[in-house]
C-alpha cells in the first residue's frame, strides 16, 4: 500500500467511514463491519484525499466526462472533477416532473464515452440502474471507478456484463493493512473476514 493510500485509509477509519461493532444492513443481515462514505463531506482535507486516490485510475482510462452517481458519490465525483479537471454529469435518482424533466444533469452529448464514479461497490445493482440510465441517453459506459470494493460480487456482475470494475481499495486490502498496523483489533478483522466469507 502506498504512503498516500495508507494515510486514506487510516482517515477513513479515523472519521468513522468505516466502523466495526454489529450494524444491520439494508439486505437484514447483521454485519461486524459498516461502511459509510457519506461521511467524507463533514472532512474537506479527506474528501480532497479521496478525490486524488481515484486520479492515477482514471489517467489509464478513455473518457470524456464523469458520471457521479446520486447520492453519496456526487461529492467525491465534484471534488475528483475539480482536482482532475474533468467535465461532470450525474442521472438523477428520480425524473423532474417540471421545468427541463432531465434525467441526466450536466452538459453531454450522446455518443460520448463517460466512467462511472460510485463510492463503494457491493452487488453492483445501482451501477448497473445508472448505467441503463446512462446508456439510454445515447452515452457509452464502459468503466466504473469506486473507493471501497466490498467484494461482494459487483466486480463479476458487471464484468459478465461487459464493464469494468477499477477500486482504490478492497476490503481484503483495508483488512491486510489494519491487521499488520494495530489499527484494528484483531478479533474484529478475523470476524469481519468471516462475515465477508459466509455472505459472498
Amino acid at each position: 500500500m502506498t504512503e498516500p493510500i495508507a494515510l486514506l485509509a487510516d482517515g477513513l477509519l479515523e472519521a468513522g467511514c468505516i466502523k466495526f461493532g454489529e450494524f444491520t444492513l439494508k439486505s437484514g443481515l447483521k454485519s461486524p463491519i459498516y461502511i459509510d462514505l457519506r461521511q467524507v463531506i463533514t472532512y474537506p482535507k479527506l474528501l480532497g484525499q479521496v478525490a486524488a486516490a481515484y486520479l492515477p485510475i482514471l489517467k489509464e482510462l478513455e473518457f470524456k466526462r464523469l458520471a457521479g452517481l446520486p447520492y453519496a458519490a456526487i461529492p467525491i465525483a465534484t471534488a475528483i472533477s475539480l482536482q482532475g479537471n474533468y467535465p461532470l454529469i450525474y442521472p438523477r435518482k428520480e425524473v423532474k416532473e417540471y421545468g427541463t424533466k432531465a434525467e441526466i444533469e450536466g452538459e453531454y452529448h450522446a455518443g460520448e464515452t463517460v466512467v462511472v464514479i460510485d463510492d463503494l461497490a457491493t452487488t453492483g445493482g445501482s451501477k448497473f440502474e445508472a448505467i441503463e440510465k446512462l446508456t439510454a441517453a445515447g452515452l457509452k459506459v464502459h468503466d466504473v471507478v469506486v473507493l471501497v470494493d466490498r467484494q461482494s460480487g459487483a466486480k463479476e456482475a458487471l464484468e459478465a456484463a461487459g464493464f469494468h470494475l477499477h477500486a482504490v481499495l478492497t476490503i481484503t486490502e483495508l483488512l491486510a493493512y489494519w491487521e499488520q498496523t494495530g489499527k484494528v483489533e484483531i478479533e474484529k478483522i478475523a470476524e469481519t473476514r468471516t462475515f465477508l466469507k459466509s455472505s459472498k
